[in-house]
């Protein structure tokens, strides 16, 4: 697997760097920057003893993904989970199992587990030489700053990737500015960079204005996405991010707005943590839900339109979404993430961009030229959110800074 430019300067500067901030935009690759770090310590420096590396995730399903990731790349290598979700390894939240599993396991270990499991991991007192926070603005929550605090100052090495820094000018609340805890910014990515590499594309918001906005939501919600579906370009694979979970239920059961996709060949896919993971009105494993997902968004001739209100928003990998529809408000971060579900490049012009048979920023040329952003409005309703979105692209992919999160009071 070939490193981009970027990646390459990341894993310089974590060689001789213990402690700092890694800012990489969505789709920037931030994960194969842990991967080969995590590769470099383990294998390749002739280090003496067995190391244990953990490494943090917001959510259980992102903790999984994270794990198949390293795991095709990183081999011979014991793993546990410390979440309270299933999975394949060897997984618990006991104390005691966690100690007497890296004790009585030898060679090289990775741990994955979330914010929220970090305090067992504390508790069971093993040495951890490495460890990874991911998404790590979720670092700040006052719940996590407690064991946030002590990895980072109990750990050989401590690195924090995201694409949206959490800071806070409050007394009372911490923030990614805190150095004694965070470290230093040691690497900021502009997106624009990367749009000029030819490593993501950029976005573009599209307000869609109906003047409908009588009646119940999910009646006009269904005229509103069918609408969106039928007369705009690259709505092959399409993410919605509902209001709310009921929106999506109404939507789905009190209207004929599946029967109207899957007569335009879409499938239609919903996941929430209340109703679980539905496919086609066919409720699946999860495990069954993001497997279908990919392999659905890596094969060309199908098409889906796909509803979550917050599940998949943040670090979860969507291949080959083209546009994503905003049905609600989002705060920066959220809303920075969203974007980065659609900004990654065609598989198609990744391969001429790499023969170079495709120049990157010859956007004609593209396949995918950039991820449609949409923004219902009804009257005033959208307006804000609209407002905010361009805000955020304005942002991250014009002045190519991050979408900084400020926590004032």
């Amino acid at each position: 697997m070939t490193l981009r430019t970027h990646q390459l300067e990341i894993l310089e500067v974590m060689k001789h760097t213990s402690k700092g901030q890694i800012i990489v935009p969505t789709g920037g690759g931030k994960t194969l920057c842990m991967i080969k770090d995590a590769e470099r310590i383990l294998f390749n420096l002739g280090t003496r003893g067995d190391k244990t590396i953990v490494i943090v995730a917001p959510r259980i399903l992102l903790a999984e993904q994270l794990s198949e990731e390293f795991l095709k790349i990183i081999k011979n290598v014991s793993v546990l989970h410390v979440h309270s979700g299933e999975t394949d390894h060897k997984s618990t939240t006991k104390i005691e199992d966690i100690y007497y599993w890296n004790k009585g396991t030898k060679g090289h270990k990775l741990v994955f587990t979330t914010y929220h499991s970090l305090r067992r991991v504390r508790e069971s007192n093993i040495d951890v030489d490495t460890i990874y926070f991911d998404e790590s603005h979720n670092a700040t929550q006052i719940n996590f700053v407690k064991e946030v605090e002590f990895f980072s100052n109990n750990t050989t090495r401590c690195y924090f990737f995201t694409a949206t820094p959490k800071h806070s000018l409050s007394p009372n609340k911490v923030g990614m500015n805190f150095e004694p805890i965070f470290g230093k910014e040691i690497v900021s990515v502009p997106a624009p960079d990367l749009i000029k590499q030819g490593y993501i594309i950029p976005p573009k918001v599209k307000s869609v204005k109906y003047s409908n906005h009588y009646g119940d939501t999910h009646v006009r919600d269904n005229e509103t996405l069918i609408n969106i579906l039928k007369n705009e370009d690259n709505m092959e694979k399409v993410l919605v991010t509902a209001k709310s979970t009921r929106d999506i239920s109404n939507l789905i059961t009190q209207t004929d707005f599946q029967l109207k996709c899957h007569s335009l060949k879409y499938n239609v896919l919903w996941i929430t943590s209340k109703f679980g993971a539905i496919i086609n009105g066919v409720k699946v494993s999860r495990d069954k839900f993001f497997k279908i997902m990919n392999e659905w968004g890596a094969n060309p001739d199908k098409k889906f339109i796909m509803f979550h209100h917050s599940i998949l928003s943040e670090g979860i990998s969507v291949s080959g979404l083209t546009s994503c529809i905003l049905m609600r408000n989002l705060d920066y971060i959220t809303m920075s993430q969203t974007i980065g579900r659609v900004i990654r490049l065609h598989k198609e012009d990744i391969k001429n961009i790499d023969s170079g048979n495709l120049k990157p920023c010859d956007f004609d040329g593209y396949k995918k030229p950039f991820g449609k952003m949409f923004v219902p409005v009804y009257n005033n309703v959208g307006i804000s959110t609209e407002r905010r979105l361009q805000t955020v692209v304005d942002t991250i992919f014009n002045k190519g800074e991050p979408a900084v999160s400020v926590v004032r009071k």
